[in-house]
């Protein structure tokens, strides 16, 4: 760019304030405070994958479980009965924008310590819709983070096929937090 471009650029960007990211991520108040570390995207390695894939019909709900959860985490989970921590709204969102947002997302949600999140996805009205599109890449891209331990399929009043709980492994610190107060009720 020659410098006389640059600078009609630059004094036609004058006035343009940047756009707030991740304006459809809800953050609930924790119930023990946190500190919470701003994550640096810049730096970030979205290992998430894209290119072919499998359509999840709408008729098969999404559900994972790592080996090793507990049947009755699982339902709790099933059932909403878990707290829900954070949201992530996907709705009507390019396929690569939900990747970013969806990666910034639950690491954001690892280094808080939270563990039962929501993400809503839409649904459309057949297989090869944008929703539908959307809720298949979550489903592939959910397995793909180690810290998720489980998601399935959102009660009707939190949105239904429309959306999806994700509940993620418990940080060392929580781990270790839970062994103490089980050591003092021993006592």
């Amino acid at each position: 760019m020659n410098p006389e471009d640059k600078s009609l650029f630059l004094d036609a960007m004058e006035d343009v304030q940047p756009l707030r990211r991740c304006a459809d991520v809800h953050w609930q108040p924790a119930s023990t405070p946190r500190t919470r570390q701003p994550v640096d995207t810049s730096q970030l390695d979205n290992f998430l994958t894209t290119g072919f894939l499998d359509v999840i019909p709408l008729a098969e709900p999404l559900a994972f479980q790592r080996e090793g959860v507990q049947l009755g985490v699982i339902d709790k989970l099933r059932l909403g009965k878990y707290p829900r921590q954070a949201s992530l709204t996907l709705l009507r969102q390019p396929v690569e924008q939900c990747r970013q947002q969806l990666y910034t997302f639950i690491r954001q949600a690892e280094r808080d310590g939270l563990r039962n999140l929501i993400i809503i996805h839409g649904k459309g009205r057949d297989d090869k819709s944008h929703a539908n599109i959307v809720r298949s890449y979550l489903a592939r891209w959910l397995t793909e983070f180690e810290a998720v331990q489980a998601f399935c399929v959102a009660q009707p009043h939190h949105g239904g096929s429309g959306a999806c709980y994700v509940a993620l492994r418990k940080s060392s610190e929580a781990k270790l937090e839970t062994r103490e107060r089980l050591a003092k009720r021993s006592r």
